[in-house]
């Protein structure tokens, strides 16, 4: 298949490639002292037998249960009961959906009795419950991930940014560009959308856009752009071992270069970066839209932070009352997909979230 068969079904498809996307999303634990258990009470890693669960993967009985002592058991007890969903990302097991089902058994239900009750919960198993126990009772040391958080910032935002830098950030505006059309999401810290919204570009065609062209037209987009602390880009997965889509992935390279130079417009007077790249599949991995090594739609995790916003008192992201509407109809009730505007505001998110984590406090 030539490169103009393929980019022509990219841009049938509004520009992005999309796919069914799960309902729910995860979001990085920030947890402090959640739980404190005496040395003396963690038992040795425990490991389940799979050939003694039935076809459901449950253990019959109380198998769970005598896999700890009296003591261990109301330590994990107190911390199933009382530690938020939040919270509770932190152990082993329990990022996404798993802790999100843990608080919602618990409202439904009541507290949990025994440990046995914690296979109860939706997409948790006997092996996969006997981890989450160790793994309250064992907390990862937290230099260890506190190390790991700070790797995991450096392989997927660039270029690095000085910690007091980041502390000072009031906004960012995160940019998202396809093959028709960049769009822009405008955050603060709480974090809030203060101006969200695309403009359409570019139609490629078979034809090669002479360098003028684009600059003429990411100028103009750049006039309508907000001014931010930093400015985040979409860094592409496209590879260029993929030869039919080199005539994209080169429309993705100038458009960023374009980009990080015309708002870089400080850079060479304090050396200071204000555009910042992070990988699309680790905006994707932190919100579960991953298949493989394919990034699927956001439309329907969009959707979810619009109605929290309205009927949640703490929402993932805060959209301003008189906007929602607006916001709600230009990207929920569109007749076509538009990834550009959704993954824009993803990806201010994820920023926020990798960065500062919960409550705005600085991770890295």
């Amino acid at each position: 298949m030539s490169w103009r068969t393929n980019l022509a079904c990219i841009i049938k498809a509004g520009g992005r490639r999309w796919f069914p996307v799960p309902e729910y999303s995860s979001l990085p634990p920030v947890l402090n002292n959640t739980c404190s258990v005496r040395k003396s009470t963690a038992p040795e890693k425990l490991v389940a037998s799979v050939a003694a669960c039935d076809t459901n993967g449950k253990e019959p009985g109380n198998a769970l249960d005598r896999l700890f002592s009296l003591e261990q058991q109301a330590s994990i007890l107190q911390v199933l009961n009382t530690a938020s969903d939040k919270e509770l990302e932190a152990f082993r097991l329990l990022r996404g959906r798993k802790s999100v089902n843990i608080v919602e058994h618990r409202k439904k239900f009541g507290p949990f009795q025994r440990l046995e009750n914690l296979i109860d919960v939706p997409l948790i198993q006997y092996k996969t419950a006997v981890e989450v126990c160790n793994s309250i009772l064992c907390p990862e040391n937290r230099r260890k991930k506190k190390s790991q958080e700070k790797w995991l910032l450096r392989k997927f935002i660039k270029p690095g940014v000085e910690q007091e830098r980041l502390k000072a950030v009031k906004s960012i505006v995160s940019i998202v560009f396809g093959t028709r059309r960049i769009a822009w999401a405008h955050l603060d810290r709480k974090p809030t959308v203060l101006d969200w919204q695309q403009t359409e570009c570019w139609k490629l065609t078979n034809k090669t856009y002479p360098t003028s062209f684009y600059l003429e037209e990411i100028s103009s987009v750049i006039s309508k752009i907000p001014k931010a602390d930093l400015y985040i880009l979409e860094k592409s997965g496209l590879s260029i071992q993929n030869t039919s889509l080199l005539p994209i992935l080169l429309h993705f390279l100038i458009t960023e270069a374009m980009l990080y130079a015309l708002l870089n417009k400080t850079f060479a007077e304090d050396g200071q970066h204000r555009v910042l790249s992070i990988n699309r599949n680790a905006v994707g991995k932190h919100f579960d839209l991953m298949i493989g090594d394919t990034r699927t739609s956001g439309r329907e995790l969009v959707k979810q932070f619009l109605s929290e916003s309205v009927l949640k008192k703490q929402p993932r992201v805060f959209f301003p009352q008189d906007l929602v509407v607006q916001y709600r109809q230009k990207a929920v009730k569109s007749s076509y997909r538009i990834e550009e505007l959704y993954d824009s505001l993803l990806q201010a998110v994820a920023f926020y979230e990798l960065v500062f984590g919960k409550d705005s406090e600085l991770k890295c």
